[in-house]
């Protein structure tokens, strides 16, 4: 009998906005900044009807299935897990408070389940935790490792964000990801 797939890591409910998607084995994690009041509401991520977040997962083929925002449990199935560097505020980035941010805390979590990738889907989100400014974060793959993952960032899909949203660093990720997906070896079955 196949080794039954570790389920994944809803954590942080009781202090998380959203709780954490996460287990071993992953080859991409998602990283928000944080929720938006919306998405904190609805306790769920991406939750606000005009974000593009689950229409680009789709679109560019990281999910078989346009997916609701309350189907975020399901995205492990496809290899994908989500967090955010502020877990317990919400709102637009430019609101948060610099003591919202915990990027030592994100990268505890990325040595915990060490994906192959981590993309975060904000240049503010990637600048709290890299230490660059945002001015300085070009989209798609960064220079060097973050806690052993391969880094990128991507165009937010937020509405507030919606005239410099760019699908081509989406589907350069999904490009790379199926080529990670390809180059993993296959489980040892008993």
């Amino acid at each position: 009998m196949p080794a039954a797939e570790p389920t994944a890591d809803l954590t942080g409910a009781g202090e998380y906005l959203v709780p954490d998607v996460l287990r071993p084995g992953l080859t991409l994690v998602l990283v928000g900044t944080a929720p938006s009041r919306i998405s904190a509401a609805a306790r769920a991520y991406y939750a606000n009807p005009g974000n593009r977040f689950w229409r680009t997962l789709h679109a560019v083929g990281l999910t078989p299935t346009l997916l609701d925002p309350q189907e975020y449990p399901r995205l492990p199935d496809y290899g994908i897990g989500l967090t955010d560097v502020a877990k317990r505020h919400s709102g637009v980035d430019a609101a948060l408070p610099a003591h919202a941010f915990a990027p030592d805390e994100l990268r505890g979590k990325l040595r915990q389940y060490r994906p192959g990738l981590v993309a975060f889907t904000s240049k503010r989100g990637a600048a709290e935790t890299l230490g660059v400014l945002t001015a300085r974060l070009p989209y798609g793959p960064q220079p060097g490792p973050l806690e052993g993952a391969e880094v990128w960032v991507l165009p937010s899909t937020s509405p507030l964000a919606r005239s410099h949203f760019q699908l081509e660093p989406w589907q350069a990720l999904a490009a790379r990801v199926a080529q990670l997906r390809r180059e993993q070896p296959a489980p040892i079955r008993p």
